[in-house]
């Protein structure tokens, strides 16, 4: 494929109750604690990792950010470019996470349910706002996975005339499962739109990333969670696998 960009890897730190957890398929009642979650930023970039994605579990469930002053403690401790996600659904919240440094800020319920919300997004944003699509089949789901909200493709269709950047798709039956991502589902969406895709949820090993990264012209980077949790990928090796392949 002929591009230059590179693909990115984005490390997972998923806070909830102020410590680093990851869920399996997005339920609440299915998590594994792991540490502090600064500890784990500060590993992560210690590796060489340019982006960390940072996640306000507690406000994805409940709408309150209890974690936000953790994320903000990442941002200065590791000087990684953080994407912020979680329960980020005003435009105030906007503000707040740009505010305190992060690169870019992840949109998610307000984006599927209310029309206006990823336009005025826009206008505090621009690029550094990326829209994540969750999905359990074609069915976008929203507020910490608990609700349908309408059908991928034609949502990703709306947001995509918008002018909307970048997607973040995750495919819930994947996710936390470690087995391999959605490649069939993610080149649907890729090529249902201009924008960047960043793929999440199922990455097991080296060879998911390296296969990802050859994927699709616009998927160009990969959340990974608990494959480094659990010592799965080694993230200094999957680093140096990624920048390794012709894209």
């Amino acid at each position: 494929m002929n591009m230059t960009t590179a693909f990115e890897l984005y490390p997972a730190v998923d806070i909830r109750d102020g410590r680093a957890v990851r869920l399996t398929q997005g339920r609440a009642d299915a998590a594994t604690e792991y540490d502090d979650p600064i500890d784990a930023a500060l590993r992560f970039a210690a590796t060489g990792t340019r982006w960390l994605h940072v996640v306000d579990l507690d406000a994805a469930f409940t709408g309150e950010p209890r974690n936000r002053h953790l994320i903000e403690r990442i941002v200065e401790a590791t000087g990684c470019d953080v994407q912020a996600s979680g329960g980020i659904r005003t435009l105030d919240d906007i503000r707040a996470a740009l505010g305190f440094g992060a690169a870019r800020v992840v949109v998610g319920t307000m984006a599927l349910t209310d029309p206006t919300f990823v336009p005025a997004a826009l206008e505090i944003a621009g690029d550094r706002l990326a829209v994540g699509l969750d999905a359990q089949g074609e069915t976008l789901r929203a507020r910490g996975w608990t609700e349908d909200a309408g059908d991928l493709f034609e949502v990703l269709g709306r947001l995509d005339a918008l002018g909307v950047a970048r997607f973040i798709f995750t495919d819930i039956e994947t996710d936390g499962m470690l087995s391999g991502p959605n490649l069939a589902m993610l080149t649907r969406v890729a090529d249902a739109t201009g924008a960047a895709v960043t793929a999440s949820g199922g990455v097991s090993s080296i060879a998911d990333l390296t296969t990802l990264a050859t994927l699709h012209t616009r998927v160009d980077g990969a959340i990974v969670g608990r494959a480094l949790y659990s010592g799965d990928v080694d993230l200094a090796d999957a680093l140096a696998a990624v920048a390794s392949v012709q894209r």
